[in-house]
């Protein structure tokens, strides 16, 4: 499958400042990718050298085979892009605002069609000053499909909205990767990347610390899955000593870290022999939100170590 995107080597300096710092990785076509990072690490100023809309310092981007910067015209006929915390004029109704920008991009979308995929016919003669917070960033989708893109970047789309407006911007994603679209995504939601993104790419300090699907990003750097008891800490003095197994308690949990699937047998066996009561065993492994705060603290506590006097 052909690359939408590629990054080599993209540098974006402020002074003696590197906002971008050197990264490097692929968007594959017809794909959801998820970009992420905490405030402040670079998530934005990549992606508005993708769009077009900043000029990189070092390094090679290309957007659909076109320099984002210099075929910028071009570009910006092939892709929908979506602001975060999405505005416009207050008085405009959704059906307006599509003819509005189809009359931009001399095309002529059907803002009925369009609206009716984001979920927004109902709402089509309404003023934006009107609309749910929700409904706004519906709005945007629409209006970033106007010129029919081939890749669209949705920057922080659901932030704010409530878990019904979440999950039907969810769906709209979804049918955009269906039509062979590449998103290209900016979260802060982890769930929302680990549920939708094929591909995800994380960014600190200028810099991509971890890259992969989310599976393989939590493989790589989350931790075993282990089994979990709502109990006292004695149980977990109980089993130390008759596991070789890491066991650890917090907020009134037992947990006991397994190495294979044979492990959680002895660790039941071993519980139920210890007469200790318990409630609620499950099992529970790391989630891509779990490792993202960890890569991003080891990060941090690295950096600080570096920086504090011997």
């Amino acid at each position: 499958m052909a690359d939408a995107i590629e990054v080599e080597h993209l540098v974006k300096r402020y002074g003696d400042l590197a906002a971008v710092a050197g990264i490097d990785f692929k968007v594959r076509t017809g794909t959801v990718f998820s970009f992420l990072g905490p405030n402040g690490a670079g998530k934005t100023t990549t992606t508005e050298i993708l769009e077009g809309l900043r000029r990189r310092t070092e390094g090679t981007t290309r957007v659909l085979g076109l320099d984002p910067w210099d075929d910028a015209t071009a570009l910006h006929r092939r892709i929908g892009v979506i602001p975060q915390d999405f505005r416009f004029f207050d008085k405009i109704t959704p059906r307006e605002a599509i003819r509005y920008y189809g009359a931009l991009f001399h095309t002529n979308p059907d803002p009925d069609e369009l609206l009716e995929r984001v979920k927004l016919a109902d709402k089509a003669g309404a003023r934006f000053d009107t609309l749910s917070g929700g409904q706004k960033q519906k709005m945007g989708l629409a209006l970033a499909l106007t010129n029919d893109p081939e890749v669209c970047f949705l920057d922080e789309p659901t932030t704010g909205l409530d878990p019904t407006a979440r999950r039907a911007i969810w769906d709209v994603i979804r049918t955009l990767k269906s039509e062979g679209r590449t998103v290209f995504l900016t979260t802060h939601y982890l769930e929302e990347a680990e549920l939708l993104a094929d591909q995800v790419a994380i960014i600190h300090h200028g810099r991509i610390i971890a890259t992969g699907t989310p599976n393989e990003i939590i493989s790589a750097h989350g931790r075993p899955e282990r089994l979990r008891f709502q109990a006292s800490p004695a149980l977990a003095e109980y089993l130390r000593p008759k596991l070789a197994l890491p066991v650890t308690v917090a907020d009134g949990r037992v947990e006991v870290e397994l190495h294979d699937k044979a492990d959680a047998l002895r660790v039941l066996s071993a519980v139920d022999a210890s007469g200790i009561p318990w409630q609620n065993f499950s099992t529970t492994q790391d989630t891509l939100e779990d490792v993202f705060v960890r890569l991003v603290g080891q990060m941090d506590d690295g950096a600080l170590k570096s920086e504090t006097p011997a």
